[in-house]
């Protein structure tokens, strides 16, 4: 049975990974390309957003086995670059967005926990979890792995020798995903958490 805190972990998982792909969607539309907007996908409703592997199935399966790190990803958002007013610039700004979102919600919740006094202990706890999630999401998702963002910003300024590794990522999706399963516990676990932790006492001025 699903623990009341595990569901309110999922349930923040899911919201928090919708923000960052509306994010997204969302410069992506200031810098000229309409295509998340028209496709309905610049919404905080779930339903559009919901990937059954990467929102449900992968953050159950990380939280069940006890792997230190639960990250997830909703679908991605619909996007042309080649509507982007600058190309570069444009996508570089596209693919931050989405950690920018993350980081800028833990940092909001962050400050509540840190200046505002008095806050009831159940506000306190659903709002260290949003905080965590989302620096841990911020954080992972900088990672230069194809398909996470920090792979989109190498490629928006490394396109020449960093493309065809996005290529190979892009036609081998399955693989890439079984390798970053197999590595988030061993490695890149400790990685995220150690920084996770620094960013929460840092935003909360709470040890984690």
């Amino acid at each position: 049975m699903i623990g009341i805190d595990t569901l309110f972990y999922i349930i923040i998982l899911i919201f928090s990974v919708i923000l960052h792909e509306v994010a997204h969607g969302y410069v992506a539309d200031m810098q000229g390309d309409p295509t998340a907007r028209l496709a309905g996908r610049l919404t905080l409703n779930p339903v559009p957003h919901i990937d059954l592997f990467g929102s449900v199935l992968l953050p159950a399966l990380l939280i069940f086995t006890g792997s230190g790190v639960v990250v997830g990803w909703a679908k991605p958002v619909p996007y042309n670059p080649y509507n982007l007013r600058n190309q570069k610039w444009g996508t570089l700004a596209v693919s931050l967005a989405g950690v920018a979102m993350n980081f800028l919600v833990a940092l909001i919740f962050g400050l509540l926990m840190r200046f505002i006094p008095g806050l009831p202990p159940s506000f306190l706890t659903i709002a260290g979890m949003i905080v965590t999630l989302n620096i841990i999401l911020g954080v992972f998702n900088l990672l230069p792995i194809p398909p996470l963002d920090g792979s989109k910003v190498l490629l928006a300024l490394f396109p020449n020798w960093f493309y065809p590794i996005q290529e190979f990522a892009e036609r081998n999706f399955l693989l890439v995903i079984l390798a970053l399963l197999i590595l988030l516990p061993i490695f890149l676990g400790p990685v995220v958490g150690s920084i996770t932790k620094v960013l929460f006492r840092l935003f909360t001025g709470i040890p984690l």
